[in-house]
């Protein structure tokens, strides 16, 4: 359905940190593309063959030359394969500069199984990780303020090399 997303940003290096940090601990690394056009853009996701495969999230300055502003009601809902994850994107979010809009916590509101963390960028672009299909952990989950501590966050270029062992959720 989607190519791309394009978030705005005032700051585009900070703006790489937060996302750098926030998108890593998902499994998603940067992608680049290799016209000249596209210096002042940043992406994470897969940008392919001169873009004929997309699926990217891209962050740049307006092309209007004015002030990024978020949307109101705009919302960009990443997917997260683990309650753990979910809770270290969140961490990460706040040790980079974001605000949280929703701890991470299930919403039965959504569904059963939607567990998820509300955050925002640094510059007010309103993001979700968000995890389905499980109803608990196979063992207690661990509490926010245990998750990983966000300024030791490692961004890993390789999904496979994390520890899911960590946090299994059992489907129900």
């Amino acid at each position: 359905m989607f190519s791309y997303v394009c978030l705005g940003s005032n700051n585009l290096e900070r703006s790489t940190s937060f996302y750098d940090a926030t998108l890593g601990v998902l499994g998603i690394t940067r992608c680049t593309a290799e016209d000249a056009n596209w210096e002042n853009w940043v992406g994470w996701g897969i940008y392919e063959h001169g873009g004929l495969t997309e699926l990217a999230l891209w962050v740049c300055a307006p092309f209007d030359h004015r002030r990024a502003t978020s949307g109101n009601g705009v919302m960009v809902a990443l997917k997260a394969r683990t309650w753990l994850e979910v809770q270290t994107f969140h961490a990460a979010a706040l040790a980079h500069g974001g605000t949280s809009e929703g701890a991470p916590g299930l919403r039965p509101h959504y569904g059963k199984d939607f567990y998820v963390a509300y955050v925002r960028d640094p510059d007010g672009n309103k993001l979700a990780a968000v995890c389905r299909g499980f109803k608990a952990l196979s063992r207690t989950p661990p509490l926010l303020a245990s998750a990983p501590d966000a300024s030791q966050v490692t961004v890993r270029s390789h999904p496979s090399q994390r520890d899911a062992a960590l946090n299994q959720p059992r489907k129900s």
